[in-house]
């Protein structure tokens, strides 16, 4: 095994996905879901996020261009959804409709958008595991680029697991502020998302 192109590879992907980061803004998501449904939600989106970072991995923008999508705009329509969830927590909105829906049995579900898609296989990672598997081209190299994504992907279950003893030392009021500030580093963040899109098109400086 090529040790260097592992730690590369790990590093690269560690800081893209930044699975420390990730952790709070599950918690935020999750909020107020029993043990169970908010573990199988973490469970949920990082096989999403493997599974298509694994098909981007083996594809790359073969993908995208047969679907005629190009980069950019998976970053600008990443970023607008991006944006509608973050000025949810801003404002509160998701905690009303639970409330809306108290005696309803289904939450919202987090898993797919946007835990796995853009929080952990955003633009940054897909792009990430074109690029590191086209390094290392042909089915060892492939397999190398998977298992070094899918090591970074069991971090980030591990703290989302470990997100709910973070939740009863913040308490209620805790949790509150820090989803709002996380709200607003969303909110920065899927700006960040539109601007790169638009700035590979020419529109922005």
């Amino acid at each position: 095994m090529d040790t260097g192109f592992f730690i590369t590879a790990f590093v690269t992907l560690f800081v893209v996905i930044d699975p420390p980061g990730l952790a709070p803004l599950y918690l935020a998501l999750t909020h107020g879901m029993d043990a169970a449904l908010r573990r199988s939600i973490a469970i949920r989106a990082c096989i999403t996020a493997a599974i298509l970072l694994t098909i981007f991995a083996a594809f790359g923008e073969a993908v995208l261009d047969f679907v005629g999508i190009s980069m950019p705009a998976f970053r600008v329509a990443g970023g607008i959804l991006l944006l509608l969830t973050a000025l949810d927590m801003l404002f509160d909105r998701r905690s009303k409709r639970r409330e809306d829906r108290a005696e309803e049995e289904e939450h919202p579900d987090p898993s797919v958008f946007p835990l796995a898609i853009p929080l952990i296989a955003g633009p940054g990672a897909i792009a990430s595991m074109v690029l590191l598997s086209g390094q290392k081209p042909g089915i060892e190299g492939l397999a190398l680029v998977i298992a070094v994504m899918l090591s970074v992907l069991v971090l980030v279950l591990a703290l989302f697991l470990a997100s709910g003893m973070m939740e009863r030392l913040l308490g209620k009021t805790g949790i509150n502020i820090v989803t709002r500030l996380l709200g607003m580093l969303l909110a920065a963040l899927a700006v960040q998302f539109v601007l790169d899109g638009l700035r590979a098109y020419g529109f922005a400086g």
